[in-house]
């Protein structure tokens, strides 16, 4: 049985304290990596830095601050992620905004932008006014990051989700590519009509009996429609394959989870056995793990 979450916190009166007293909490709680979600936490909690945290544990840490701080440790020891506390994301660099309906970004999707990069620079679409989809944009981290990378680019973000078309919306002001891009309901490639060079998705990919053994992080906090691919994770790459064709001049990256590489190479390689041929390559992450299939159509 899981450890309860502490419902009391012990009284500390300077950072240092405060800073070993949640890590205790969390620890108790059986979260991994305690030490360092505490420090994150009393960082957003005091507006302090964690070189401050380290210097000047002998620091007094305020009422509020306090207050702010057992609240965020409450939270965390309930297994709700550091980001979901915050209310933000770092990725590629950049900081986007979370709501209840975006999938919290993984620094693994990471590899997606590097392929898709790679294909601009192999493409010579750096300086180029291309059009890129993002399929399921949820927070919009790689729509956005992309025109943020590619500053002639223009994009449409899609979602079933107007809440998380709101915050895509938001994130796209606050890094300065509002005006480059667009953000519109469809699922999936159903009413799109236009074409584009780059094609982008990170769809959901879990297979839907598994979805109930994911880690509470995951399985509690992050929407199941971003989440449950379909009773054997493939679902939403049959139906981007089924109109792939329909829609893309240039290239495809897609994320995948473990083991799905292969198949979803063949589904996109078969959107195109009949009309072009297609390059496909995979990419792996950090970790060795293959991330991403990238489809590139040749003249």
């Amino acid at each position: 049985m899981a450890p309860e979450p502490p419902t009391e916190h012990e009284a500390f009166g300077t950072l240092g304290e405060a800073a070993q007293a949640g890590q205790r909490d969390l620890a108790t709680a059986g979260i991994e990596d305690a030490g360092r979600d505490a420090r994150l936490l009393l960082v957003a909690a005091t507006g302090c830095s964690t070189a401050d945290i380290i210097a000047h544990p002998e620091r007094p840490l305020p009422e509020e601050a306090r207050e702010r701080f057992a609240a965020m440790l409450v939270r965390r020891a309930a297994h709700e992620p550091v980001s979901r506390i915050l209310g933000e994301r770092e990725f590629y660099g950049r900081r986007f905004l979370l709501s209840r309906e975006t999938l919290d970004p993984r620094p693994d999707s990471e590899t997606l932008i590097e392929a898709a990069l790679g294909i601009a620079d192999r493409a010579g679409w750096r300086e180029k006014p291309i059009r890129i989809l993002d399929i399921g944009t949820g927070t919009g981290c790689l729509l956005l990051t992309l025109l943020a990378e590619l500053p002639q680019a223009r994009g449409l973000g899609t979602d079933i989700s107007a809440d998380a078309l709101e915050t895509a919306r938001k994130n796209a002001r606050a890094l300065g590519v509002g005006d480059r891009a667009q953000f519109e309901i469809h699922d999936v490639l159903d009413g799109i009509e236009d074409r584009f060079d780059l094609v982008i998705s990170n769809p959901p990919y879990i297979a839907s009996g598994e979805i109930a053994g994911l880690s509470p992080e995951v399985r509690v906090f992050d929407p199941r429609a971003a989440l449950d691919g379909g009773a054997d994770g493939l679902e939403i790459y049959r139906r981007i394959a089924a109109g792939l064709d329909r829609v893309l001049d240039g290239a495809a990256v897609v994320e995948v989870g473990a083991g799905q590489a292969g198949p979803v190479a063949v589904l996109l390689q078969q959107a195109f056995v009949k009309t072009r041929k297609a390059e496909l390559s995979r990419h792996s992450d950090l970790g060795g793990h293959e991330r991403c299939v990238a489809l590139l159509l040749q003249l």
